[in-house]
């Protein structure tokens, strides 16, 4: 795209957005809207008919496959670009119930996938070995239990599974690793990946509910901030059976199925599995892939209360906030209401990426729920690389039984602290078609980046995932003329 083509789109885009913005939802604006971007992109579908893909990513030594999430419990397979139709692993007896595969808003389920870094290395405990992060019955119990002895519904749990050189996984292989037992349905987190140093990272929200308070949270701080639960914390452990790491010298876990490593005194000092702490329900993070130029660092989105949304870079043994700032905003947890800004006050807080041009954060004019996704790595879009990719589920939040709809898709720098949406010229309106709302994103061996998106339940058809391209150049001022029109339609109705 052209010099000329970006100020052209930063002239037309940006007015009319704002214009339409500010009256989508009666919520109050506290931060500025999201204006469109100059990026542009194509979304290509390549595998639709599926419910509430949430998550996909590959093996290590296996470029050919993308892994892709159902919520509802299948482990699907797209090679070379097509979607199989046998699915890799199939636990949605395991998962429903507790998930209701009818309910669009059910955040139980299928939520999690992460393939060991070893998985491709004959000789090593991590060969052939792979994980899932799922929601299920509490059978015999849970590894912790929900706080003040609350009734506990169901658990989500990590298992570990071994699969074949088909890329099909052994149903019979399946160990449980480590479980969290919930009174509460929501605010379950649902991602788990290894860094750079090979340890399990698994993110948990605060219990559920809201305002971190509720049967299920300790009273006066609630779980976020204290010690004694890993609900609402970033943890960091080694999933591998401790009985094929016989030689490391980290303590083995409780239930004697995994290893701890040395995590930062401050946090872990109660439950040494902690690495971090403040969440209030960090469903996606992302690693930046240093074997495609990355930083290693890992980048959280930490879903909002009734206000901000924000995306955090992880720090070991940091606090993060929750439940006294909701983003770098000061929260009220008997109302649920924010207070006054207050970037890096009080002091020990980490508050949300920030940069010369702002900070990595967006209230509840411009979505409900932050999706968060990957730093891009690939080589189809340069313009992209290093950008953070992200979304959010929906722009119109639904309520007396009206669906949630239109969610919408958006690029950060982590540098500059800027958030724009993309653009979409390929669609009439210049956003997503059809109320489809955006569940997760996934990442292939290429570093090129999917959007999986649906705009039915898990028991449904609506989903599809979208590789994200380059808008191609012979249509390019075209498609940009009709988005442009479109868009500025839909801002004049809205007004």
């Amino acid at each position: 795209m052209t010099t000329t083509l970006r100020s052209l789109l930063r002239l037309t885009v940006v007015p009319l957005l704002a214009l339409g913005a500010a009256v989508v939802q009666a919520q109050p604006t506290l931060l500025p809207p999201i204006d469109h971007g100059s990026i542009a992109i194509q979304l290509d579908a390549i595998a639709t008919g599926l419910g509430a893909p949430d998550y996909a990513t590959y093996a290590p030594g296996d470029p050919t496959r993308l892994y892709v999430v159902e919520q509802s419990g299948l482990l699907r397979v797209i090679q070379n670009g097509t979607l199989l139709a046998t699915p890799a692993l199939d636990i949605s007896s395991r998962v429903a119930p507790p998930l209701v595969p009818s309910s669009a808003n059910d955040e139980r389920g299928f939520l999690g996938l992460a393939f060991h870094p070893d998985f491709n290395n004959p000789g090593t405990a991590g060969y052939r070995t792979l994980y899932t992060y799922n929601s299920e019955a509490l059978g015999s119990g849970a590894t912790f239990a929900a706080p003040n002895g609350a009734v506990q519904n169901y658990k989500n749990v990590v298992n570990e599974w071994k699969m074949d050189a088909s890329g099909v996984v052994d149903p019979n292989s399946r160990r449980e690793v480590v479980s969290f037992g919930k009174n509460a349905s929501n605010h379950n987190g649902g991602t788990i990946l290894f860094g750079t140093d090979h340890y399990m990272y698994l993110a948990l929200g605060d219990g559920g509910n809201a305002n971190d308070v509720g049967p299920s949270h300790i009273s006066p701080s609630g779980n976020a901030q204290n010690l004694s639960t890993p609900l609402g914390k970033m943890l960091r452990f080694d999933p591998l059976n401790p009985a094929l790491t016989a030689t490391s010298t980290n303590q083995v876990s409780s239930n004697g199925q995994y290893r701890i490593p040395v995590n930062p005194s401050n946090v872990a000092s109660q439950t040494p599995e902690i690495y971090a702490i403040g969440f209030r329900n960090p469903y996606r993070f992302a690693l930046d892939r240093p074997d495609r130029g990355g930083t290693g660092n890992i980048i959280v989105a930490d879903v909002g209360q009734n206000n901000v949304e924000e995306i955090d870079r992880l720090v070991a043994g940091g606090n993060f906030g929750w439940a006294v700032k909701e983003g770098d905003f000061l929260f009220n947890m008997s109302t649920g209401n924010v207070g006054a800004r207050s970037p890096g006050s009080p002091g020990g807080l980490i508050d949300p990426i920030s940069g010369p041009l702002g900070t990595l954060e967006y209230d509840h004019t411009q979505g409900i729920s932050i999706t968060g996704g990957f730093v891009y790595r690939g080589t189809d879009i340069p313009e992209l690389y290093g950008k953070y990719i992200f979304g959010d589920l929906a722009l119109h939040a639904g309520g007396g039984g009206a669906p949630r709809a239109d969610g919408r898709l958006f690029y950060a720098d982590l540098a500059t602290g800027e958030i724009k949406e993309f653009l979409l010229p390929q669609f009439d309106t210049g956003q997503l078609p059809s109320g489809l709302t955006v569940h997760g994103f996934g990442e292939d061996a290429s570093g090129e980046i999917y959007a999986l998106v649906t705009n039915t339940a898990s028991n449904g058809t609506g989903g599809i995932v979208y590789l994200i391209t380059a808008v191609p150049e012979p249509g390019t001022w075209l498609m940009l003329g009709v988005g442009l029109f479109a868009i500025g339609l839909r801002a004049r109705r809205r007004t």
